[in-house]
């Protein structure tokens, strides 16, 4: 069996493709197998496991706002952030199904809970306020569900939204690092579950569905099923088994006779409504600064990739393809750099400025030495220029060589700073590792590798902020 990880959306646009190279899909919800199937090439689709998605909160902080041991609605949530008291930490609408299922369940919930979410729902006076001020409490976003778990644990955050399983995990590494423990809050009136069906993708090939048969028999089987369930995934909606509710502690609000009633989910056309009115009108704006090098060695096709890695990202048809197009208030900075920073520029809002950013990069000229922190400390204090926390920023640094210049000098601007930032970087070339992995360390970021797919790793850290 050969595995390729992608997120439930790149999944979903899979199925959605001509042709299909896999035999196989296994996303984390139906959802995307109802969205993408538009050709009705799967079956034998089964739920191998579930999870719900929850609110996982620091115990005190929980029981602070009288979260403990009662049930917590939506409306209760989106109080205590108007109240400035709870702020959280959430994976990307658009780019992962935690981020998308939490999000489609808050609308349901804002809603009044009906048979189904509608486009004619979306207009309902109020609702855009409401959802807005909701999405106001994340304070760090990501785009996948397990780096988001990894994120919470490195950094100093009081909640996240992600699957009961990664909180059950979170909980168990927190406890073994001897701090405090995480309370796990089921939105009464908008808990929605991952159900991650295995389907197969039928090519007409009776040997290989045989095969994926008997794999799928495997995972469903009783043994399996229990092994499954001892790492925080249920198996049923209608609790767990005996032996294993010591991984369900109660203590840390786990409910494991709970009876789980998910939402319906609304129609694909709706959920793409759902999706463009999240990346341009609920969530909290992105502030990316783009530290690009054009250093002598990205000269020819490297070059190349670049522009035409920003052109998917800038020109927001190409955006709006993946989710990642801009808002009115998105603020995004290009600055270029070789062996010091050549220049800066600033576009805001979803018009004619951000398309103008990718004839800047476009044009750009190739030459000189290497010094990307240089480039960052260049973007640290710009930001200073923003109330970082009408924001999610982050800082993107591409570079395809060996930096000169001194960690420590960024390390001193990113203390002047006084605020979490973000650097993620993308490795491209003959990029040290070392460089840019301590950049990851010292922000609480991570590292993307370019050197495969320069426009793919964009894409990716795009959907991190």
């Amino acid at each position: 069996i050969e595995m390729d990880y992608r997120g439930s959306l790149d999944i979903m646009r899979t199925l959605q493709g001509e042709s299909i190279d896999y035999d196989a899909v296994w996303p984390a919800s139906s959802l995307w197998l109802t969205a993408g199937d538009t050709q009705y090439r799967v079956k034998h689709a089964q739920s191998i496991s579930i999870t719900p998605v929850v609110f996982g909160i620091r115990q005190g902080l929980a029981e602070e706002l009288g979260f403990v041991g009662t049930e917590v609605s939506v409306s209760d949530l989106l109080s205590a952030i108007q109240a400035g008291e709870l702020e959280f930490c959430m994976t990307s609408a658009t780019q992962s199904n935690s981020g998308c299922s939490a999000y489609i369940g808050f609308l349901y919930a804002l809603l009044g809970n009906p048979d189904v979410i509608t486009s004619e729902s979306l207009q309902t006076p109020g609702l855009s306020e409401q959802i807005t001020q909701l999405l106001s409490g994340v304070d760090r976003s990501s785009g996948s569900s397990d780096w988001l778990k990894d994120m919470f644990l490195e950094g100093d955050y009081d909640a996240m939204v992600n699957y009961e399983c990664l909180v059950i995990q979170a909980n168990q590494e927190l406890e073994a690092q001897g701090r405090e423990p995480l309370y796990v809050v089921y939105p009464t009136d908008g808990l929605t579950i991952a159900d991650s069906p295995l389907a197969y993708v039928d090519q007409g090939d009776g040997e290989k569905e045989e095969l994926f048969l008997k794999l799928q028999e495997y995972l469903l089987s009783a043994d399996t099923q229990n092994a499954i369930q001892r790492t925080g995934r249920r198996s049923s909606y209608t609790g767990v088994n005996e032996e294993n509710r010591d991984v369900f502690r109660e203590d840390w609000g786990l409910q494991p006779d709970r009876v789980l009633s998910p939402i319906r989910m609304p129609a694909a056309d709706v959920l793409q409504e759902c999706l463009n009115m999240y990346q341009t009108d609920f969530k909290k704006p992105s502030l990316s600064v783009y530290c690009l090098d054009y250093s002598g060695s990205m000269e020819g096709e490297g070059n190349e990739q670049l522009v035409n890695a920003m052109e998917q990202l800038l020109i927001q048809e190409n955006a709006r393809q993946n989710y990642l197009q801009a808002s009115e208030d998105e603020v995004n900075i290009l600055i270029p750099f070789s062996g010091s920073v050549i220049d800066t520029y600033t576009a805001v809002g979803a018009g004619s400025e951000i398309e103008n950013l990718y004839d800047t990069v476009r044009k750009q000229e190739v030459g000189g030495g290497t010094d990307m922190y240089k480039a960052a400390i260049q973007g640290l204090s710009m930001l200073k220029e923003y109330d970082l926390s009408q924001y999610t920023p982050a800082i993107i640094l591409l570079t395809d060589g060996q930096s000169g210049g001194s960690f420590e000098d960024f390390t001193q601007a990113y203390e002047e700073l006084g605020a979490e930032v973000p650097v993620f970087s993308i490795m491209f070339g003959d990029a040290d590792e070392t460089q840019l992995q301590q950049l990851a360390d010292y922000t609480n970021a991570r590292v993307f590798d370019g050197r495969e797919n320069l426009t793919e790793a964009f894409r990716s850290v795009r959907g991190y902020n």
